[in-house]
């Protein structure tokens, strides 16, 4: 891992900044800068500097140039890179289990249910949880549902078994991939192309406003549109570093993040259309699309992972996620 800075140096880098020199926020992620996230972050940045007019700089490293997945959550505890946007399994490692319930499959019918719980006070109850860890939780960015690519069709749940399919580290996920006698592969995502080139994996979950700018559609042969998890990112930032800004400062930067969650949210949908589209147009991926009985048999399938990881999860929190969205998973 690179040098690390320590806290107390950015917090008195911070407020000698804030006199004369550009405070300096590295913002680190690991997907393309042409995927949703990227652009927001690029978004942010110009939106930051131009409502602190100069005092900050934001500097944006895309594709994993800082750190690979597993070091991020470590580098921003440390300080030695001031915001992040990670989506909610990273979390687990860290004791926070309760983030790993968005991974669990089928959570959500549609966006606005992702909007309703993160958004409202089960999200808001979520980022308040990082505190503990010397992480302030600034937004969740939801980028709509993960469909499943592979070198071999799926369509009906046994298409599944024996399939080599790279997973993010979650436990939840695992379960999920397992329940349909997948064989889960965690994997820094950086790594997925030329896994999925050299044949090391066989498939794997991500968004179409991810799958195209990253190019994974030149080395995998199908993608089936399956809606079957959420994805999302929660936007994160150093505590002490984050307290530690001037009050002005810090009140202009969660405006530019406001303005740009807002943005994200409207056009993660048409993105991920606009990278169907284009995937399908490259005449490289088979695009596969579930009848309504199809899908309703990988949601009778990978439900047991609701039943599996509600006590990792926090069973009385799962309830309220399935009482926000009016969701029964009993009825399937």
């Amino acid at each position: 891992m690179k040098k690390i800075v320590t806290l107390t140096a950015i917090a008195l880098f911070g407020l000698a900044a804030h006199a004369g020199e550009p405070i300096v926020i590295k913002f680190s992620h690991v997907v393309a800068a042409d995927t949703a996230k990227g652009k927001a972050a690029e978004l942010f940045k110009k939106i930051a500097e131009q409502k602190t007019r100069g005092a900050v700089r934001i500097d944006v490293f895309h594709n994993s140039t800082l750190y690979k997945d597993k070091e991020e959550i470590e580098a921003l505890q440390l300080g030695a890179v001031q915001m992040l946007a990670p989506t909610p399994g990273k979390f687990g490692p860290m004791g926070l289990k309760e983030f790993e319930a968005l991974d669990l499959p089928f959570l959500f019918d549609n966006f606005d249910e992702e909007m309703q719980v993160t958004t409202g006070p089960i999200g808001r109850q979520l980022l308040q949880k990082l505190e503990s860890r010397g992480v302030t939780g600034l937004a969740f960015w939801n980028n709509g549902f993960k469909q499943l690519a592979s070198n071999k069709p799926v369509r009906k749940v046994d298409d599944f078994k024996g399939q080599k399919l790279r997973i993010v580290s979650s436990k939840v996920v695992e379960a999920q991939m397992r329940s349909v006698s997948a064989i889960p592969q965690v994997m820094a995502f950086g790594d997925l192309y030329t896994a999925l080139q050299t044949g090391v994996v066989d498939g794997h979950e991500n968004p179409t406003n991810v799958i195209y700018p990253s190019k994974m559609y030149e080395v995998q042969k199908y993608l089936t549109i399956s809606d079957h998890s959420y994805h999302g990112y929660a936007v994160i930032t150093n505590q002490k570093f984050w307290k530690g800004l001037p009050p002005d400062i810090r009140t202009q930067l969660e405006a530019a993040l406001a303005e740009t969650t807002d943005w994200f949210h409207k056009a993660t949908i048409k993105e991920s259309q606009e990278g169907l589209d284009a995937i399908a147009k490259s005449g490289k991926t088979q695009i596969i699309r579930l009848t309504a009985e199809e899908r309703l048999g990988w949601k009778k399938a990978m439900i047991k992972t609701h039943t599996e990881m509600a006590d990792r999860v926090g069973r009385p929190f799962l309830e309220s996620i399935y009482k926000e969205t009016n969701f029964n998973p009993a009825a399937l």
